[in-house]
């Protein structure tokens, strides 16, 4: 079937193979509208290897054979990430080799914006499971230091701790 999981949505606007309903908890409404962006996120990327190649593609691993020689994933579970990030359209698919054809992957718009989600998990495994320190810092290209992370509110302009968080209705929730 040609086309991208989105140019090959149902007539509900919801990809090819997402499900019209969920049951218990799950990430859509009967509507297809997400009840939780967690939720709809974990739906697509939520999985180790998605993580862990993503974090790779972030790194400049673009070929298949970079990826799968870093992670030492199957090839068939490699394979099934990442034709799952392309549908998602957080990777694309581009040529780099005519014969035999061959592809390397490049992050996306929307892959790009994952990068505060990853670098968001790394900061927490750093603080909680790295017992000798960071085993990777990132710093800022130009000046060389390490990169902080903050949540800041936008009015005020200062740093929000996690207790000061609340939430409330966003414009995307429906009606229950």
């Amino acid at each position: 079937m040609a086309g991208t999981r989105a140019e090959r949505s149902n007539a509900a606007g919801r990809p090819e193979g997402r499900p019209e309903t969920s049951v218990d908890g799950g990430s859509e409404t009967a509507i297809g509208a997400p009840v939780c962006s967690i939720a709809a996120t974990l739906d697509v990327i939520g999985d180790r290897w998605s993580l862990l190649i993503l974090r790779d593609v972030f790194r400049g691993a673009r070929r298949f054979s970079e990826i799968q020689g870093d992670l030492g994933i199957a090839k068939n579970l490699l394979s099934d990430r990442l034709s799952k990030l392309v549908d998602h359209e957080i990777l694309e698919r581009v040529p780099y080799q005519d014969r035999p054809l061959r592809y390397e992957y490049r992050l996306t718009a929307k892959g790009a914006d994952l990068s505060t989600a990853l670098i968001a998990l790394m900061g927490w495994g750093d603080r909680w499971y790295a017992t000798g320190g960071a085993p990777i810092v990132l710093v800022h290209e130009s000046c060389g230091q390490p990169l902080e992370q903050a949540v800041r509110c936008p009015h005020c302009d200062q740093n929000v701790t996690p207790g000061a968080i609340r939430s409330r209705p966003g414009p995307g929730r429906t009606p229950s």
